[in-house]
C-alpha cells in the first residue's frame, strides 16, 4: 500500500537564531570591532602529569577591522598536547546559522623557519569563518589534552583593544590531593566563588560580567596587564617521568637544573684547550672574553621545541660536535667551556623581548622563554657586585650585553641549591646615549643638504646594531628613512659601522641627506628650525579621566648639535631664546649661538630619567605631559634669516 506523499516528508525545521547582533547592549558596541559574547573554560586536572583544557569561543565581529584576529581560531598542538577536536560555526547578523565547520575546512600546519633555525613538534590547526559582510558571530568550541602540566592555561577573556565583552567563566577541577595555585590579576568584585569540594575533588569557579571595549592610551603598560585574569599553576607537576614542585621559585630551579645535570661534559682536547686559558690570559675577565669570542665564532643557534627539548638542555659534547644547540644547550655548552676555564658561571631563565612583561615574582610558575648566562667574576657566589651576563645564542652581540632583549628584568639563576631570582642589568641615561653631529647647508630657495654622523650606545643601539649585522644596505636605508622626522627628503648615502670603544656596544650612522624644504620662504626672509632631527614630539591631551598607570621610556641622554652654514646673500635676523629647565622627569637644555665665522651653531640636551622605577600613577599623565610640551615647544624654535640689500 503506498503512503500518502505527506506522511513520507521529514519538515526540517531551521535552528532557532543564536547569538543575534542587535541583542548586544549599546555600550558594548562603543569603540568596539568585535563583542566577546561568551569565552567559557574548564580545566579538568586529571593527575600530576595529565590535564583536559575545553573552551567555548563566541565572537561577534561589528566591522572589518575586528575580522582577522575574531573571524579565526588557531589551536596549538605538540608531543605533550593533543587535539581532541575543534568545531565552528557561523551566524549571520540576525543569529541564523550560515555554515557549520566541516572537518576538511579544519587545516593542519606545523610551524618552521627559514635557513633550519628551528626544530620543532609544534603544528597548528585553524579554522578561517571569517565572512565579508559585518556583523556575523563564530562560534567555536575545542579541547586540548596536555602531558605537560608544567603549564596550566591561563584565562584573560579580554585582551585586546576596541574589544568588549558580554560574559566568561572559569572553572577548574582538580584532585584536592593536587591543590590548585592561582594569582587574580584585577578582577571584579564577586566575580570568583568559593572553592567546593566534592568526594576527592576540587572545583574552582569564576566568572567576569559584561566590560565595554577599552582603548589603549598613550605611554600606557600592555594591556594584558590591565585587563582582568586568572593566573593559574599546580603545585606539583610531571613532565614525562619527572616530577617537580612549583612550591617556590627555588623548587622550580632545582627541577630545571636536575633536568640538565650531568650535561655539561666536553670533549677532552676541548677542556684541555679552554684550561690552556688560565697560563695565557690570567684575568678573569679577560679570560671570560675569549672565551664568549671561541663560542661565537663556533656555534650557531637553533631553537629546539621537541618535547622535554623544551626544557632539557642537549649535552655540552653535542653541541661541540655539530656546532649548534638552542638557547638552553648554547648557555650549557659555555658554562662548561668557563667551568674548563676555572670560572664558574650559572644558567639562567628569563622572559626575553623588548616587550616581554617582567616575572609576577609572588607567584612561582613556569614564565620563561629564553636562557642567558650568569657569570660571578668577584668570588664563587652567585650575586656578587661584579657580575658578567653573557647572550650565548648571538654570534654578534657584545660580550657582556644584555640590552632590550633581557635587561632590566628578573631571571631565575640555576644553581645546586635550586632557583633564586635576580636581576638582570639594568641601564640608565649614560649608558643610554645619542650624539648627533650635523652640518647643514642651506640654499636661498629653502633646500638643503646635510652631512650627519649619529653615535648611539647601549640600548639607543640595539635595532641598529641588528641591521648592522642582519640587513642588507637597501634595508638598512629604508629602515632609517622610515624613522627620521623629516617630510620631503632624500637619503643620499648611508653607512653604518660598530662604534669604538670597550665599554658599551654602539653603532655610528653616518648618513647624507637632501632636504627640499628645509626652510620657509616668507618674503626677504627664510625661516627654519635647526633642530633638524632631534625634534620630540608632544603628547596628545587626555580624554576624559586617565585609566591606566603611566609607563615611561627607559631613562636617555640625547645630544645634537648643528653647524647651520647660511646662504650667501643672507644673514641672522633673530635666533631663538635659550632654554632650560629641570624636572622629575628630566633635563633639558638648548642653545643657538652665531659663530664668528658667520655659521650658526645649534646645540640640544635631553636627558630624561624614570622616577617611580618607570610606572606612575595615571594622575601623573597631565605633568609628564607638560613636561613633553616645553620640550616640544623649545625643540621647534625657529631661526629667522633676511636677505641682506647687497
Amino acid at each position: 500500500m503506498l503512503l500518502p506523499v505527506f506522511a513520507s516528508l521529514t519538515l526540517l525545521v531551521p535552528p532557532a537564531p543564536k547569538y543575534p547582533a542587535d541583542a548586544i547592549a549599546p555600550a558594548l558596541r562603543e569603540n568596539a570591532h568585535a563583542v566577546v559574547r561568551a569565552f567559557d573554560k574548564v580545566v579538568t586536572v586529571k593527575s600530576a602529569g595529565q590535564l583536559v583544557e575545553t573552551v567555548h569561543r563566541v565572537v561577534t565581529v561589528l566591522d572589518e577591522a575586528g575580522s582577522d584576529d575574531y573571524g579565526r581560531e588557531v589551536v596549538y598542538y605538540d608531543a605533550l598536547n593533543r587535539i581532541n577536536y575543534l568545531h565552528g560555526a557561523v551566524y549571520d547578523a540576525q543569529g541564523n546559522l550560515l555554515h557549520q565547520l566541516r572537518p576538511a575546512e579544519v587545516h593542519d600546519q606545523g610551524l618552521g623557519s627559514a635557513g633550519g633555525s628551528l626544530m620543532t613538534d609544534v603544528r597548528v590547526r585553524y579554522a578561517d569563518l571569517r565572512q565579508p559582510a559585518t556583523p556575523y558571530t563564530v562560534e567555536f568550541d575545542y579541547e586540548v589534552t596536555s602531558a605537560n602540566t608544567l603549564f596550566y592555561p591561563d584565562w584573560q577573556p579580554q585582551h585586546d583593544e576596541n574589544v568588549s565583552l558580554e560574559g566568561a567563566t572559569l572553572q577548574v577541577t582538580t584532585p584536592t590531593a593536587l591543590p590548585l595555585r592561582f594569582e587574580e590579576q584585577l578582577l571584579p568584585a564577586g566575580a570568583a566563588s568559593p572553592p567546593v569540594v566534592a568526594g576527592s575533588q576540587t572545583t574552582y569557579r569564576w566568572r567576569l560580567p559584561a566590560a565595554p571595549a577599552v582603548e589603549e592610551e598613550p605611554l600606557a603598560p600592555a594591556l594584558s596587564a590591565l585587563l582582568p585574569a586568572v593566573h593559574l599553576a599546580p603545585a606539583t607537576f610531571e613532565v614525562q617521568g619527572y616530577a617537580g614542585s612549583l612550591a617556590s621559585w627555588q623548587s622550580l630551579g632545582q627541577w630545571v637544573y636536575e633536568l640538565g645535570k650531568g650535561r655539561d661534559v666536553l670533549p677532552p682536547a676541548l677542556t684541555a684547550k679552554m684550561a690552556q686559558l688560565l697560563v695565557t690570559s690570567p684575568d678573569p675577565r679577560e679570560r671570560a672574553r675569549k672565551v664568549y669570542e671561541f663560542l661565537q665564532g663556533s656555534t650557531r643557534y637553533v631553537s629546539v621545541q621537541l618535547g622535554l627539548g623544551g626544557w632539557q638542555t642537549s649535552p655540552a659534547t653535542s653541541v661541540a660536535t655539530g656546532g649548534y644547540g638552542d638557547c638552553k644547550a648554547l648557555s650549557n655548552y659555555t658554562c662548561a667551556l668557563l667551568k674548563a676555564a676555572g670560572l664558574p658561571a650559572y644558567v639562567a631563565l628569563v622572559g626575553a623581548g623588548a616587550d616581554h612583561a617582567d616575572v609576577r615574582t609572588g607567584f612561582p610558575s613556569s614564565q620563561f622563554n629564553h636562557a642567558i648566562l650568569c657569570l660571578p667574576l668577584a668570588g664563587h657566589g652567585t650575586t656578587p657586585a661584579d657580575t658578567v651576563w653573557l647572550e650565548c645564542t648571538s654570534q654578534t652581540e657584545a660580550f657582556g650585553y644584555m640590552g632590550s632583549f633581557t635587561g632590566n628584568r628578573h631571571a631565575l639563576l640555576l644553581t645546586p641549591e635550586g632557583g633564586r631570582l635576580v636581576a638582570t642589568p639594568r641601564y640608565g641615561a649614560q649608558a643610554n646615549r645619542q650624539q648627533r653631529r650635523t652640518d647643514l647647508w642651506l640654499d636661498p630657495s629653502g633646500g638643503a643638504k646635510a652631512t650627519v654622523r649619529t653615535q648611539r650606545l647601549g640600548l639607543a643601539q640595539d635595532r641598529y646594531a641588528q641591521l648592522l649585522h642582519e640587513a642588507d644596505p637597501e634595508e638598512q636605508k629604508k629602515y632609517v628613512s622610515n624613522h627620521l622626522r623629516l617630510s620631503h627628503f632624500t637619503v643620499t648615502s648611508l653607512r653604518l659601522a660598530p662604534a669604538p670603544g670597550p665599554a658599551l656596544p654602539g653603532v655610528v650612522e653616518v648618513m647624507g641627506l637632501e632636504l627640499a624644504s628645509m626652510g620657509t620662504a616668507a618674503g626677504r626672509r627664510l625661516l627654519l628650525e635647526p633642530n633638524v632631527l632631534g625634534r620630540l614630539g608632544a603628547l596628545p591631551n587626555q580624554v576624559g579621566a586617565r585609566q591606566a598607570p603611566l609607563a615611561l621610556p627607559p631613562a636617555a641622554l640625547y645630544q645634537d648639535t648643528v653647524r647651520l652654514h647660511v646662504p650667501t646673500g643672507f644673514q641672522v635676523e633673530n635666533l631663538p631664546a635659550p632654554a632650560q629647565f629641570t624636572t622629575a622627569y628630566g633635563t633639558y637644555s638648548s642653545t643657538c649661538t652665531a659663530l664668528p665665522d658667520g655659521t650658526l651653531q645649534y646645540v640640544r640636551q635631553l636627558e630624561t630619567r624614570r622616577p617611580g622605577g618607570g610606572t606612575l600613577p595615571a594622575a601623573k599623565y597631565g605633568e609628564y605631559r607638560d613636561f613633553r610640551r616645553k620640550i616640544s615647544q623649545a625643540d621647534n624654535a625657529q631661526v629667522v634669516l633676511v636677505k641682506t640689500d647687497a
